[in-house]
């Protein structure tokens, strides 16, 4: 489009703009009222009409972090944000946008069609844009005077700007942030307008969406279908504006005064069936060992292991520290199986060591005198400790890890500790 094309485009679209708003009054009119069609008519002038929304515009802001929806009532700053940190890894926020960015208006809900005005569209480009811009064929589209259609498009393009002073509120909220030198910042926190449209939009679109639809329409016809959708359960619904959410901002207006807010609660951790270990002769290099968490804690202390050549306080203290983390999945494991019936170590196609048993199924002593007298002997817990131990030693071993005599001692000693508490904790395993 050339540049005169592209100002008459500009024009006409600002005229359908006006003319149409002006049709919309005068359907709502009576016909005896005619002094009210004057009057409408007159005040729909292309020139009177942009006049009267330039100097409404003082009223209006552009942001992307407003304050009404903390209270309707507040006063204070609203802000728009339009340079953003870095992306952060796992962090979330209106810098995520970008050049997605959608900002809200913020202003009395008789101003809205300011907001509308300047929203309007040619060619994929809004009228804000290319005044902000100072887009020369956008602004003579304004006024034929020069000087006059400047004037407009500075006042419409001051809308982003922060009017007055950098100020808070009584029905705001605000934060003191302790400082390192026993000071504070107060900080008040905005509500992220851009942001929450943003995700509302994404929201309604996986929820509402043809292809969502149709996604859906698959799977309960058991048929194949390209694409997949999502789903949002137990949405929450916070409401912002009452029966007037236009009083809040152009975006409130748009989403009903609805925000959507995710489910945020607490998991509710589902664990897998615990089964006896039957056909195992025993716990250690069996079902114990096998879980995910126990291979990890091993892998990590053998190659620990295998990296360290010296002996140190550090050393000694991290080595200790990961036999700690293996001893501690050991003693979950175990409460894991107490949570079986009792008396699963009777099966006969149980096969663990009987010192095994003593310690995995304590309920089985509550009608087993045979078995209860046994596990008072309490030999059976340094024979678990001592095959504990073994089990360890002989899995971190490997020809990449060769301990010297001194780093032998060490881990023996580390061990030992270890095994001490272990035994304890067997010590307190009573029925």
């Amino acid at each position: 489009m050339t540049t005169v094309a592209e100002a008459a485009g500009w024009k006409a679209k600002i005229q359908e703009f006006i003319a149409d708003r002006l049709q919309r009054k005068l359907n709502g009119l009576k016909p005896d009222e005619t002094d009210k069609r004057a009057k409408l008519i007159a005040a729909h002038e292309p020139s009177a009409w942009i006049a009267d929304a330039a100097q409404r515009s003082a009223k209006i802001q552009l942001a992307t972090h407003t304050l009404k929806p903390l209270h309707p009532d507040a006063r204070g700053t609203n802000l728009h944000v339009s340079e953003f940190i870095e992306d952060v890894p796992d962090l979330v926020g209106t810098h995520s946008l970008k050049g997605e960015l959608i900002s809200d208006g913020v202003c009395n809900a008789a101003d809205l069609d300011v907001l509308a005005f300047l929203s309007i569209e040619l060619q994929g480009e809004l009228l804000l844009d290319k005044l902000m811009a100072n887009d020369p064929e956008a602004v003579a589209a304004l006024s034929d005077d020069a000087e006059q259609a400047n004037t407009w498009a500075e006042a419409f393009a001051s809308i982003k700007e922060v009017k007055g002073q950098p100020a808070s509120h009584t029905l705001a909220k605000q934060l003191y942030f302790p400082l390192s030198d026993g000071g504070y910042h107060l900080l008040a926190p905005l509500f992220p307008t851009s942001l929450v449209h943003a995700i509302q939009q994404q929201i309604r679109e996986d929820r509402f969406g043809e292809k969502a639809k149709a996604a859906r329409a698959a799977l309960r016809e058991g048929q194949p279908h390209d694409e997949g959708f999502r789903e949002y359960p137990e949405l929450a619904i916070q409401k912002f504006g009452g029966t007037k959410p236009q009083n809040i901002s152009q975006l409130n207006n748009e989403r009903r005064g609805e925000n959507w807010l995710l489910a945020s609660r607490p998991p509710i951790w589902r664990s897998a069936a615990v089964r006896p270990p039957l056909n195992a002769r025993s716990v250690f290099g069996g079902p114990l060992t096998a879980t995910r968490r126990m291979r990890e804690a091993v892998r990590q202390l053998r190659g620990f292991l295998a990296r360290t050549a010296r002996n140190n306080v550090s050393i000694r203290t991290a080595r200790a520290r990961m036999v700690g983390e293996i001893c501690d999945e050991v003693h979950q494991y175990a409460a894991r199986l107490r949570e079986l019936e009792p008396g699963w170590s009777a099966d006969e196609h149980c096969r663990l060591h009987e010192s095994e048993r003593l310690w995995l199924d304590p309920g089985r002593a509550l009608t087993d005198e045979a078995f209860r007298s046994r596990r008072a002997l309490g030999d059976w817990r340094l024979e678990v400790s001592q095959r504990f131990a073994n089990w360890l030693n002989s899995t971190i071993s490997s020809d990449h890890v060769r301990l010297g005599e001194d780093e032998a001692a060490q881990w023996t000693a580390d061990l030992y500790s270890e095994l001490r508490l272990f035994r304890e904790e067997l010590d307190n395993d009573l029925v």
